[in-house]
Formats: structure tokens, C-alpha cells, sequence
């Protein structure tokens, strides 16, 4: 790893793609909303109904302005390997192998996908990706976390109170922040990692541990 801090390019044909999930409740409405009229904002009831928990997966390009975000019932294996398919098969059907960073989840491995098709059907769709996990309890190292608080601010601040009208206002989102070709400004440099992790990274001949340098 070079202690420099500048990015690497990017590899169109082997995409790296940040990848996590976070549940998300439906909440419905008691009673109707009253319309909002010059010099005063719709109001709502203080009560409300809940209408049961979906998962959102959410894909986030690290190098491009591209995002994806898929609506599922649950987040089991089959849920996740069926993601890594698409990913593979919808979304960078042309590349030779797309790097995914994600989280050490007990469902994130290469036996999930096993567990949800055939081998053969496994071993190709594995044979064009490659899992980068952060280190555990360091989640918010993946950028992706960041594109999902953006999501909960500008889409999800609202009862919401049907998973149809969630994946309609959520396509819109999607859709406009592509449009705006909208990134992730990513600070976190190697020597900012090397400085608070000091304990991840080995110390070589000729280094201090305050301060790590390579020749």
C-alpha cells in the first residue's frame, strides 16, 4: 500500500463498488394529512401506523456518479447473492471483475451465493467479483454509508407508508442524483488510516509508530 494520498485511477474494465444494506420502516398515516395553504405548511397527525419493515441494498460507485438502490423483503443470503448477480449480470455485465467493499455481515460471503443457486451458476457469477471487507466495528470506512445518510435526508424524511410508494419515491431519487451525476467526496487518506489505526498496519524496520513513513 503507497503512503501517498493521491486515489488510483480508475480500471473501467475492474470497478470498485461500495455495497451495504440498512432496514427501513413503512409508517403510515392514522388520518389524512391537511393540505398546505399560503403562509402555512401541511400538517400531519402526531399519530401513525407502522406497516412492517423493508431492506434496502444500496450500490455506490466509487469512482463513478452511479448508485443503485433495491427494495427486498428480507436480507437473508439468497437476498444478498441475488444482489451480487445483478451486479455482475445487469449492472457491469462488461467488466472483467468488479472490486465490492462491504462489511463483515455473517450473509456477505461467497457461500451465500452457493447457498442460492447451482455451483456452476455460483462459481461464474464468483468468478467476476472480488469481496474488500473493512475492518470490523469500521463500517463508516465504507463510503457507501455516507450515500445512505444522503438517502435518509433527502428521500426517507417522510412517512412513507407502502413499499410501492417507497420504491417509486426512492427510483425518483435514484434517478436525480445520477442525472446530477452526483459523488462522494471521500477525505479519509492512507496517512489519516495509518495515523488512527496505527494498530492494523505492521511497524517495518526504520519506522515509528506515531508516525509511520515508507522509503
Amino acid at each position: 500500500m503507497s503512503s501517498t494520498s493521491t486515489p488510483k485511477p480508475p480500471i473501467p474494465k475492474r470497478p470498485v463498488v461500495c455495497f451495504d444494506e440498512s432496514p427501513t420502516q413503512l409508517i403510515g398515516e392514522v388520518r389524512q394529512p391537511i393540505p398546505g395553504k399560503p403562509g402555512q405548511r401541511q400538517r400531519y397527525d402526531y399519530e401513525y401506523k407502522r406497516n412492517g419493515t423493508v431492506n434496502l441494498f444500496v450500490f455506490l460507485d466509487a469512482h463513478r456518479p452511479w448508485r443503485k438502490v433495491k427494495v427486498t423483503d428480507s436480507r437473508t443470503a439468497v437476498d444478498f447473492a441475488a444482489c451480487m448477480r445483478d451486479l455482475t449480470d445487469v449492472h457491469y455485465p462488461k467488466a472483467e471483475r468488479i472490486r465490492v467493499v462491504l462489511d463483515n455481515l455473517s450473509t456477505h460471503t461467497a457461500g451465500a451465493l452457493y447457498e442460492a443457486f447451482p455451483p456452476c451458476e455460483a462459481r461464474r457469477v464468483l468468478e467476476r467479483l472480488e469481496f474488500h471487507y473493512v475492518p470490523k466495528h469500521a463500517s463508516w470506512l465504507n463510503m457507501v454509508e455516507i450515500e445512505i445518510g444522503v438517502l435518509r435526508g433527502q428521500c426517507l424524511d417522510r412517512r412513507i407508508g407502502t413499499r410501492q410508494r417507497l420504491e417509486s419515491e426512492i427510483a425518483a431519487w435514484e434517478r436525480l442524483r445520477n442525472a446530477a451525476r452526483a459523488r462522494i467526496k471521500w477525505m479519509f487518506t492512507i496517512e489519516k488510516a495509518r495515523t488512527k489505526m496505527g494498530r492494523t498496519y505492521p511497524c517495518q524496520a526504520g519506522t515509528r509508530r506515531s508516525k509511520i513513513k515508507e522509503s
